[in-house]
């Protein structure tokens, strides 16, 4: 596994967002964590507005910065179960 693996919400030629694959596992799974909860909120901040009363393009906003604090999330948590998988 390469030490430093790029987030793959984003697709560009030269990735300037990475994990450092030896970070130690509670730090890849408080990162993740942090983001998974952070776009749970906002999720959850959704699911209580009023339709009739909400811009589609902040919906359409506020969705795509959840996509990416989840993939984010999934990136990490994948690393850590590499680690994982490997460790045993």
């Amino acid at each position: 596994m390469n030490r430093y693996i790029p987030l793959t919400a984003i697709d560009c030629l030269i990735p300037s967002l990475l994990i450092d694959a030896q970070s130690p596992p509670d730090v890849l799974h408080a990162n993740a964590a942090a983001r998974i909860l952070a776009a749970t909120q906002v999720l959850e901040s959704l699911e209580r507005l009023d339709p009739h009363h909400t811009d589609s393009i902040d919906l359409k906003q506020l969705a795509h910065a959840c996509a990416l604090l989840l993939r984010d999330g999934c990136d990490l948590l994948d690393v850590l179960g590499r680690r994982l998988h490997v460790s045993t």
